[in-house]
C-alpha cells in the first residue's frame, strides 16, 4: 500500500476487532476440517449452518449469521485464503479509520444484508442454480464490501495487487467488479453466490464508503428535511391560530419628548389665535 506522495507504507497491525475475526474464521474452518476429513463426521453437521433460502425463510435465521463464518473444510483452502488475506491487508486501515465499534457493525451488518439481499431475491425470482448454491456460505461478500468501502475511504492511496500491481483506488473498484462479472459470464458460481457477492459490494459502500457513510448522509438528510417541514408547519398553523383569535396589534406607547414639545406648542398657538 503506498500513499499519495508514493512512499511506501508498512502494512498496518490488524486490530481486536479484525484479530478475532482471522482467528476465528480460521479456527471454525479447522474444526470442520477435523472433524468432517478425520472424524467422520457427517456433511449434514456443516449444511446445518450454511445458508439455505428454504430453510432460512422457514424460520432458521442463525443461518444468516453462521453461514458467513463458514469455508470450504474439503478439498483445498484456497477459499479460506482469500477471505483471510483480503480482510488482512485491506480491514486493519478500514478498522483505524471506522474504529473498532463502527468496523464491527460494518463487518456484521454487510455480512447478513448480502446474504438476507439473497434471500429476498431468490424468494422472489425463485431458484436459479446458476446464480445461487442451495448451500451458500464464505466470507467472501464481506471481503467485497471492505475492498469497496477500502478505495472510497482512502481516495487516492494505491495498493498492491497480488503483491506485485500496483492499482489505485479506482482500479480497485473496476477489479472487484469486473473478476466477479468474468466469473457470472464464465458460469463459475462460488460458494456464496453471486448474489450476494455484488450485495456485498453495494453495502460496502452505503455502510462504509465515506464518513458519515452513504446510508447515514441520506439519513441526516432525511432528518433535516423532516425538522425543516416541522417547523414550517408548525410557523403555517401559527399564523392560522393568530388570524382566527381576532387579535390585532394597536399603535401606541409613550411619545417622545421632542414630539410632546411640538404638540405644546401647537396647542399655545391655537389660543392665541382664539384670542
Amino acid at each position: 500500500m503506498r500513499g499519495d506522495a508514493g512512499a511506501q507504507l508498512m502494512l498496518e497491525k490488524p486490530g481486536p476487532v479484525l484479530r478475532v475475526v482471522l482467528i476465528g474464521l480460521f479456527v471454525i474452518w479447522l474444526g470442520f476440517a477435523l472433524s468432517l476429513n478425520w472424524g467422520g463426521a457427517s456433511d449434514e453437521a456443516f449444511f446445518l449452518f450454511t445458508g439455505n433460502t428454504d430453510a432460512i425463510l422457514a424460520g432458521q435465521l442463525w443461518r444468516l449469521v453462521t453461514a458467513p463464518l463458514l469455508h470450504v473444510p474439503s478439498g483445498g483452502i484456497g477459499h479460506l485464503l482469500s477471505a483471510l488475506l483480503g480482510l488482512y491487508f485491506l480491514g486493519a486501515s478500514l478498522e483505524t479509520s471506522f474504529g473498532s465499534g463502527r468496523f464491527a457493525r460494518f463487518l456484521i451488518g454487510s455480512a447478513v444484508l448480502a446474504y438476507g439481499t439473497q434471500v429476498l431475491v431468490t424468494w422472489v425470482l425463485g431458484p436459479s442454480p446458476r446464480l445461487v448454491p442451495p448451500h451458500y456460505f464464505g466470507a467472501m461478500p464481506v471481503v467485497e464490501a471492505v475492498a469497496i468501502a477500502w478505495a472510497c475511504s482512502f481516495q487516492g492511496r494505491t495498493v498492491n495487487l497480488f503483491f506485485v500491481l500496483p492499482i489505485g483506488t479506482r482500479g480497485l473498484i473496476a477489479f472487484v467488479v469486473g473478476l466477479n462479472l468474468l466469473y457470472l459470464i464464465a458460469g463459475a458460481l462460488p460458494p456464496a453466490g453471486h448474489i450476494a457477492m455484488f450485495a456485498g459490494m453495494g453495502y460496502g459502500y452505503l455502510l462504509g464508503g465515506g464518513t458519515p457513510s452513504p446510508l447515514r448522509r441520506a439519513y441526516l438528510r432525511f432528518r433535516l428535511a423532516r425538522l425543516e417541514a416541522e417547523v414550517r408547519t408548525e410557523g403555517v398553523a401559527r399564523r392560522k391560530r393568530a388570524r382566527e383569535s381576532g387579535l390585532r396589534v394597536i399603535s401606541g406607547g409613550k411619545q417622545d419628548k421632542h414630539t410632546d414639545k411640538h404638540n405644546d406648542k401647537d396647542k399655545g398657538g391655537g389660543k392665541h389665535l382664539l384670542h
